[in-house]
């Protein structure tokens, strides 16, 4: 092709000069011919995914990467239904190879289809989701899940929020068998030597059984312990936040593992620098260890941030749902899923942690106006671009680039040129934004000029009758008015009242 790039389906790589004949719907008005670019960006995997999210990030680059960059180097890939449908699901082996082979990847959200989705798109068969044969061949270790600050913009934690989420293992690889009726299970370890041994065995006695088996990989949790403690040391400009691992190994000793893991790598390497910081002088001078019950609490209460978690796969799926709730939404956090070569190189996969927004495409292609923010894509894409700049030995231009372009879209967003989630009514469309952030490329950026603000809140999105369930429950006498006193019974029965950090960590033990 004229510019150099290409979209892989399958095991074909297509140029974007013989892409018009595979039809607009392949590329989604990615066919624009470039700029003439000065460097060539370093190579990258771009995966592709569908409805909104690909239209808006179609828009963003070609406004605001290809004017500046020549993405020649980039191996796109196509991970949509349709295209998984049609190649037999090759596109994902080879977006997968791809990732392993150069080790820096941005991902569009994508769709894993429903049976009804199925149906309506005429598709083969219900696809899995893409996820686990990507943690599987690049090696997965974690996936990092960390809060996104705007300098000038108040959202649910006021300082960082980091998150490890264990990325293998657990019931996510499990293997079942439902409708087992009447009898014994017998779970059996076969070894490399070949011995046997029995890992359980147990009684069904109701005629209707569902039989489930997972294990949890031990091996890498040294890695992923070393990531976690190294990125807290460092966070919030360098001042660290407290880092707790979560399990529930009291109850499922089986995660005591886990625990003792990571515990060694901290104890060795890390304690005395976080003592040396004062990081754990509200935690009793330890490694503080929370269970997961107690997490779910916390992560409410401690509004405050400066704090990271690291937890087993299921556990951290759920509890990085809770504060992405707590932190406005999951638009406002990143997800880097890291693993590793097997030279020690490491690879590290950047998305939103947002789906692919469905009923906004919709509204879009019924030609109504749509207002999506893509901040969470876009510090994905920001990341991989330098990871990809890293990797080729340190691309400062790349990183320059992508440091000034987070700048002026926090600056649009605090300066209420952002997307109506954040602006209300006056915010900007979806396309208005793209073009308000493209018009500033290239001029001098400086810090938001307006005072600190707080996303609108769209009063169409509140649940009334919840607030006047919860309004009732709290006024307990009844005269419409809520005291400090059933102000604190309340927050006491809902398990939400303050308790001071070490409190916390003494009733864990």
């Amino acid at each position: 092709g004229g510019d150099g790039r290409s979209l892989i389906l399958g095991e074909t790589m297509i140029s974007r000069r013989a892409a018009p004949l595979l039809g607009r719907s392949v590329l989604r008005g990615h066919v624009a011919c470039l700029a003439t670019k000065s460097e060539p960006a370093p190579p990258m995997v771009y995966i592709k995914g569908e409805e909104m999210t690909r239209y808006t990030m179609d828009l963003i680059i070609k406004k605001w990467i290809d004017p500046h960059f020549d993405t020649g180097g980039w191996e796109y890939f196509d991970l949509s239904c349709k295209n998984r449908d049609d190649t037999e699901d090759k596109c994902l082996f080879d977006a997968v190879a791809a990732g392993a082979r150069i080790g820096a990847i941005f991902k569009e959200p994508t769709v894993t289809p429903t049976a009804i989705q199925k149906e309506l798109l005429g598709l083969k068969k219900t696809w899995g989701s893409p996820n686990g044969a990507m943690r599987r061949g690049w090696n997965g270790i974690t996936i990092s899940r960390d809060t996104i600050h705007i300098e000038g913009m108040e959202l649910g934690y006021k300082k960082p929020v980091l998150f490890e989420r264990h990325a293998v293992g657990g019931e996510y690889g499990a293997g079942f068998k439902a409708g087992i009726g009447k009898g014994k299970v017998v779970t059996v370890h076969l070894g490399a030597d070949g011995d046997a041994t029995i890992v359980d065995q147990r009684d069904l006695s109701d005629d209707n059984n569902a039989v489930v088996t997972y294990h949890n990989p031990i091996d890498n949790v040294t890695d992923l312990a070393h990531h976690f403690f190294a990125r807290c040391l460092v966070a919030d400009g360098g001042k660290g936040v407290v880092p707790y691992v979560v399990t529930k190994k009291t109850v499922f000793k089986w995660q005591e593992g886990f625990w003792v893991a990571m515990k060694e790598v901290f104890d060795a390497h890390y304690k005395d620098k976080y003592l040396a910081k004062g990081l754990l002088e509200t935690v009793g001078g330890e490694l503080p260890h929370l269970i997961s019950d107690a997490a779910t609490m916390q992560i409410i209460r401690w509004t405050g941030g400066g704090f990271g978690m690291a937890a087993h796969n299921y556990d951290g799926d759920m509890l990085t749902d809770e504060v992405a709730q707590v932190h406005r939404s999951p638009g406002f956090i990143n997800s880097v899923l890291i693993g590793k070569k097997a030279n020690g190189e490491i690879i590290k996969e950047y998305e939103a942690s947002h789906g692919t927004v469905a009923d906004m495409d919709a509204a879009r292609l019924r030609g109504e106006e749509t207002s999506l923010n893509p901040l969470g894509m876009v510090e994905a894409l920001f990341g991989a671009m330098d990871h990809s700049a890293d990797l080729a030995g340190g691309r400062e231009d790349v990183k320059d680039f992508t440091a000034s372009l987070r700048k002026i879209v926090h600056k649009c967003m605090v300066e209420g040129k952002g997307t109506r989630d954040l602006c209300g009514p006056s915010g900007l469309t979806t396309e208005q934004f793209i073009d308000e952030v493209a018009s500033q490329i290239g001029k001098d950026v400086s810090a938001a000029t307006a005072a600190p603000t707080k996303p609108v809140a769209a009063e169409k999105d509140v649940d009334d009758e919840a607030i006047n369930a919860l309004f009732n429950e709290l006024d307990t006498d009844g005269n419409g008015v809520i005291d400090k006193a059933e102000l604190k019974a309340g927050l006491i029965k809902l398990n939400l009242a303050p308790i001071p950090m070490i409190k916390t960590l003494k009733a864990d033990t």
